[in-house]
């Protein structure tokens, strides 16, 4: 158990011990896997929903859990990686990472903003003030795509497709309708009632 333990948490380390905005994003993702997961067996396993209902609430469960995930990491790793982008090119930097690189006979113009800079590459001296201030950021910029993707984005993509599948529920049960209409005998007038009953019945045979 011991081993198992430390062996989780070198994974941990390795893999989010420099990079925290990483962990948060898929910590957020996982969450929102363990909720879709819940919220669907709790319609699976309602016996009180009809399996009529059950038709329709689990694939619709289903597809909120995909907007849902597919929102949450699209956009919060979108912010992350733009804000990574940003402090590895010298765009977002400190006073003493810019004035570090001065130092060295580079020209700011020439360096901070440019898609080929990368700090931590080019200047592993200061990787420590680098990953620091970076770190910052990816949690920042993380937190800020959850917040906009869980609150903003996310519900409008589903009220979007709960409108769609709204329109489809209603066309597909107006089609029904009409359906069932067609099967339905249509009514006759008395007077055609009686002449069809003369017709099968002809007076010689009819007792009152």
């Amino acid at each position: 158990m011991a081993n198992l333990f430390s062996n989780f948490k070198s994974v941990m380390y390795k893999n989010y011990g420099e990079n925290p905005g990483k962990m948060l994003v898929h910590t957020g993702v996982l969450g929102w896997i363990l909720s879709a997961m819940a919220q669907v067996s709790a319609v699976v396993f309602n016996d009180k929903i009809s399996k009529e209902q059950k038709s329709f609430l689990i694939p619709q469960e289903m597809a909120d859990a995909a907007i849902n995930i597919i929102s949450f990491y699209v956009v919060t790793s979108s912010f992350k990686n733009l804000a990574s982008k940003l402090v590895s090119t010298g765009k977002l930097s400190t006073s003493k990472i810019r004035n570090y690189i001065k130092a060295k006979g580079v020209n700011p113009a020439d360096y901070f903003g440019k898609l080929d800079s990368n700090i931590e590459k080019d200047f592993p001296e200061i990787k420590g003030d680098y990953k620091a201030f970076k770190n910052g950021v990816d949690v920042v910029a993380s937190t800020i795509g959850s917040i906009l993707s869980c609150n903003i984005i996310t519900p409008i993509l589903r009220n979007e497709y709960a409108a769609k599948r709204q329109k489809e529920a209603i066309a597909k049960m107006h089609a029904t309708e009409q359906k069932n209409e067609i099967k339905q005998p249509q009514s006759i007038s008395m007077d055609s009632y009686i002449k069809l009953a003369s017709i099968k019945y002809p007076s010689g045979s009819l007792k009152i």
